[in-house]
């Protein structure tokens, strides 16, 4: 019985839309995420970039809901965009006054922007509660704001509130809402899960209904992610008929944030077919824009996001990645190049020869190494063993190529330490520590030898180690530190357990990452800065001295 009523839906359904609009909120509901507060410099930046990436409507704001709102649109009526259109966002009118006076409605029209979009109650709790009116002013405040505002803009939206609780609880009333709403003239009704805890069968059914009772009424769907189904609800909106669809990048929103566009936007595309306006090279840019939004509202980018997340098509298993490198598509459920993101080979303690091959040839294409050449079986030896000690090479690759370099005879030292000390002196309680390094280093039959002090002692050490090199590789001057991690292996052992270093190194142009291990954290650190200064070494081509020992 289960299998035919499924059976039955399936066969139900109608083609999805040809054309689907996008309305990116980013800027509006976005700007509503925890932690999360936009600039009006940030906000006009987001939103010539969603022009530019071709977004159909782009909703800036609710005027008069914040000086940096009206600042915003505002600054923005200088605007020149190809084709994206600007939304301002509000509500119904207020009860109990005349429509056409009304201040919030005047304020949208006042914004300059060529588009308004407003919400309205159409789940009847809400209405008798929230708004404390009848069911019938509800729907005369829809269907007169919405006439009102169309005698002065070309597009109005009509965004209904709660409409997927309150069809559930008063299906002929939330219908009776957008039936006002369409009345009025609005452009578009969009169908809002406002609460975010609709799943994606009823999300169809429901549309459906609406789109066979209003077929030609253009329906739009606004989810929330609070069931993590946002995504999968607006497509399915759009499988039953919805044509406009909303949502933010990277899916930041309240509470558990909004459908993410930067997902829906590759599944309607290169999934469904559905063009959402977005050309073949603006989908290419779809992961710098995740990354720029991501900048610009001081957010970590999430490396496991579908499609653009730095993680989502990397492979780590050595049988994965000896298939990818037979063909891509037996991993890899599109070609990231389409979305502007490219296949990372991992290399761990669970890697293969096909990983070691397929990493090697990103990272030195001009090397030719066969699946039986000794120098792999080394390097894939080493590397577990490195790793059952706790080093990790997925985030270090210029460890990573030194180790394979090793492996293959293609490496010397460009120095030898010899020794090196570090002091860590507070004096008093409320006084700042101060940290200084001494390192002596050989470099050929030459003996170096420098002092610095730093912000902590690993500082002082990069400091101290550089500043006995520089003579003999004056390159290492434009070499610095841009980040620095450490992570105790085990917490069993306390303050015994080993550690690892991750360093993150830069001269400007380029940036790489090392890692050492110890129990020791500045012996860690130290292993770690070898390794950052002997790559940026080999990278720029400098000759080992001839006295120079075999790295091992």
């Amino acid at each position: 019985m289960m299998i035919d009523t499924f059976n039955a839906k399936v066969d139900a359904r109608k083609d999805p839309p040809l054309r689907v609009e996008l309305f990116d909120t980013t800027l509006r509901d976005g700007a509503q995420t925890a932690g999360i507060s936009f600039s009006v410099e940030d906000k006009k930046r987001i939103a010539n970039r969603l022009a530019d990436f071709g977004m159909d409507w782009i909703e800036g704001g609710w005027p008069g809901a914040s000086p940096k709102d009206d600042q915003f649109f505002e600054q923005m009526k200088g605007r020149d965009w190809a084709t994206s259109k600007l939304v301002a966002f509000g509500s119904t009118a207020r009860p109990g006054g005349a429509v056409d006076k009304d201040r919030g409605l005047n304020r949208l029209l006042a914004s300059g922007a060529d588009a308004v979009c407003i919400f309205g109650k159409s789940w009847d709790v809400h209405v008798t509660k929230a708004l404390g009116i009848s069911l019938q002013e509800n729907l005369d405040l829809v269907s007169e704001s919405v006439a009102f505002l169309k005698q002065h803009v070309e597009t109005v939206f009509f965004d209904a509130e709660h409409f997927f609780d309150g069809f559930a609880a008063n299906e002929s009333y939330a219908l009776s809402v957008i039936e006002a709403a369409a009345t009025g003239g609005a452009d578009a009704v969009v169908l809002c899960d406002t609460n975010g805890g609709s799943i994606p069968f009823p999300v169809f059914d429901v549309v459906s209904r609406v789109k066979k009772r209003m077929p030609n009424l253009v329906l739009g769907i606004h989810a929330h992610n609070d069931c993590e189904m946002s995504a999968a609800n607006s497509v399915a909106a759009v499988r039953a008929g919805a044509s406009h669809v909303q949502g933010t990048i990277n899916g930041i929103g309240e509470r558990c944030g909004n459908a993410n566009l930067i997902s829906i936007i590759p599944v309607l595309q290169l999934k469904v077919g559905v063009d959402c306006g977005v050309s073949a090279q603006r989908l290419t840019q779809l992961a710098a824009l995740s990354q720029f939004v991501n900048e610009m509202a001081n957010r970590l980018p999430w490396l496991h996001q579908p499609f653009v997340g730095q993680n989502a098509f990397a492979h780590k298993g050595g049988i994965h990645v000896s298939a990818i490198r037979k063909q891509s598509s037996l991993y890899e459920h599109i070609d990231p190049v389409l979305v502007g993101n490219t296949p990372r080979i991992l290399v761990s303690d669970q890697a293969g020869r096909s990983n070691i091959l397929s990493k090697l040839q990103q990272l030195e294409p001009d090397v030719d190494l066969q699946p039986d050449d000794p120098a792999i079986a080394e390097a894939l030896q080493c590397i577990k063993t490195l790793e059952a000690s706790g080093y990790a090479f997925e985030g270090a690759d210029a460890s990573f190529q030194l180790l394979l370099r090793r492996s293959m005879r293609r490496f010397k030292r460009h120095f030898e330490l010899v020794r090196f000390r570090v002091f860590d002196e507070k004096r008093g309680h409320h006084s700042e520590t101060e940290a200084e390094a001494t390192v002596q280093v050989r470099v050929g039959g030459v003996m170096k030898h420098a002092a610095a002090l730093g912000n902590g002692p690993v500082n002082a050490m990069d400091k101290a180690l550089r500043a006995a090199l520089v003579d003999a590789y004056p390159g290492l001057e434009s070499m610095f530190l841009t980040d620095f991690k450490v992570r105790v292996l085990s917490t069993k052992e306390a303050t015994e357990a080993a550690v690892r270093v991750l360093v993150e190194s830069s001269d400007g142009q380029h940036k790489w990452s090392t890692v050492g291990v110890s129990a020791d954290m500045l012996e860690a650190a130290y292993r770690a800065l070898n390794d950052a200064i002997e790559y940026k070494l080999v990278m720029d081509k400098v000759p080992p001295p001839a006295e120079s020992m075999n790295a091992q």
